[in-house]
């Protein structure tokens, strides 16, 4: 079935409005910034140097009230002038990530 233009996108996982740390390494060195938005798909990462589309990342960072270190693998996949959107690879870290943040209260301040 074809969406109708005025349809709003589906998200496939849940998404929050975040403020974590995120430490990233890529070709162009170790890096951390914001994340602002974060959903087992994916995170977006506020920066004023955002990396080219397709570059790869290693990622970590951990959840509001959390002591897990989560480390996933991700690339770019857009970017705009307040940062880049990060899509995570690791089908396995995805499904456990996902998990995580369905148990995170609306509203509320982690899981």
């Amino acid at each position: 079935m074809r969406r109708r233009r005025q349809d709003p996108p589906r998200r496939r996982y849940r998404r929050l409005t975040v403020r974590v740390l995120v430490e990233y390494g890529s070709e162009a060195g170790p890096q951390s910034d914001l994340a602002t938005t974060l959903g087992a798909g994916g995170l977006f990462v506020a920066t004023e140097a955002p990396l080219p589309p397709r570059s790869p990342l290693h990622l970590a960072f951990r959840l509001p009230g959390s002591e897990r270190l989560w480390k996933l693998e991700g690339r770019v996949v857009w970017t705009c002038e307040s940062g880049m959107g990060i899509e995570f690879l690791d089908r396995s870290a995805i499904a456990a990530l996902a998990r995580a943040l369905e148990a995170w209260p609306a509203g509320g301040d982690g899981p």
